[in-house]
């Protein structure tokens, strides 16, 4: 097993890629898993959830205090890094905080891992940074920029460090699917921004397995993708609708839909990468490989080139309602 006797750093750990990450990990007989983050609330709860495991230990932290990252990697093998501001409206209205948090925090990460000679940190990024109209695509933009170009300015330094690209966790804390399902209950109307709104949508356990397995197999400054079906937001509403509805005894036709528009910052589509980075990318069956500008000579063994495009969920077809809800029963969603 890859990290058995293994020392791991999980940075956002209380978050629902953090948890996910650190539960998948604890099958692999770590040494210790570090769980750092801002809430003693969730850290204290995980404590309970996790049933007082010994192997984990609960580091209050903040990603933009330096010196606190680099005290929480000491003899640390592997990070992971999922803490961020998220929610694309409140990096509109709090743009320098999101700045702080996701690009400032990330090149604390990036320095703090090599001070402490750490093997490998991956960063977990977003579709959003693809042709950013809002601000927390712009952050995430420029701290994959950042992991990227750590692997030319590490100098002597041996850590290698890579990113992954999410489309939307389904499912996941502030996700759209909770949101529905509260609508439906409370007040029997749905809001929707864009009934021809598509989005790339992955699991929670596709994007653990993704983040993971992407560093095992890092090289240094790659942006792993994993390939992800896309989702008509009107299907994904209709089905929330439905399931609901069901299991809470609700009339379907009594709840309403109503449209009303993209919020500050928000995108009609989404892609999962330029055109300019296809022209070098590699592709697995299940993922996509963008290597670093500042590493293009690296191989991976069953790659083959991508074919050129902007995989824009604008260009692919969704997946029909039959095939979300078959997603939203098998994730246990509502």
């Amino acid at each position: 097993m890859f990290f058995k006797n293994k020392k791991i750093l999980v940075i956002g750990g209380t978050g629902t890629i953090g948890k996910s990450i650190v539960k998948e990990l604890l099958n692999e007989e770590p040494d210790v898993i570090r769980i750092f983050s801002r809430d003693e609330y969730k850290q204290f709860n995980l404590k309970i959830e996790f049933n007082h495991d010994a192997r984990l230990r609960f580091l209050i932290g903040d990603i933009r205090n330096y010196e606190r990252l680099v005290s929480a990697m000491e003899d640390i093998d592997y990070v992971f890094h999922t803490a961020a501001m998220k929610h694309v409206e409140f990096c509109e209205y709090n743009p320098f905080e999101a700045v702080l948090t996701n690009v400032i925090g990330t090149y604390n990460v990036i320095s703090a891992a090599k001070n402490q000679n750490v093997k490998k940190v991956v960063f977990t990024s977003t579709d959003k940074a693809i042709s950013p109209t809002n601000n927390y695509g712009a952050t995430k933009l420029t701290a994959e920029k950042l992991i990227s170009s750590a692997e030319y300015s590490k100098g002597s330094k041996h850590t290698i460090f890579s990113s992954v690209r999410f489309g939307n966790v389904i499912g996941s804390r502030g996700s759209v699917i909770p949101l529905f399902i509260n609508q439906v209950k409370e007040k029997k109307i749905v809001t929707v921004t864009d009934l021809n709104m598509t989005r790339f949508m992955m699991t929670l356990e596709q994007a653990t397995k993704l983040t993971i397995e992407s560093l095992k197999i890092a090289q240094g400054g790659e942006t792993f993708i994993l390939k992800m079906p896309v989702i008509n937001l009107k299907d994904l509403a209709e089905t929330v609708i439905e399931e609901t509805s069901i299991k809470y005894g609700i009339e379907p036709s009594d709840v309403k839909m109503i449209e009303i528009g993209l919020k500050p910052g928000e995108k009609k589509y989404e892609e999962l990468m330029t055109y300019e980075e296809s022209l070098v990318s590699f592709e697995l069956p299940d993922l996509y490989i963008i290597p670093s500008f500042f590493s293009a000579n690296k191989t991976y063994i069953g790659a083959k080139k991508t074919k050129p495009g902007t995989y824009s969920s604008a260009g692919e077809i969704p997946i029909n309602k039959a095939q979300v809800r078959e997603i939203i029963r098998k994730e246990n969603l509502i």
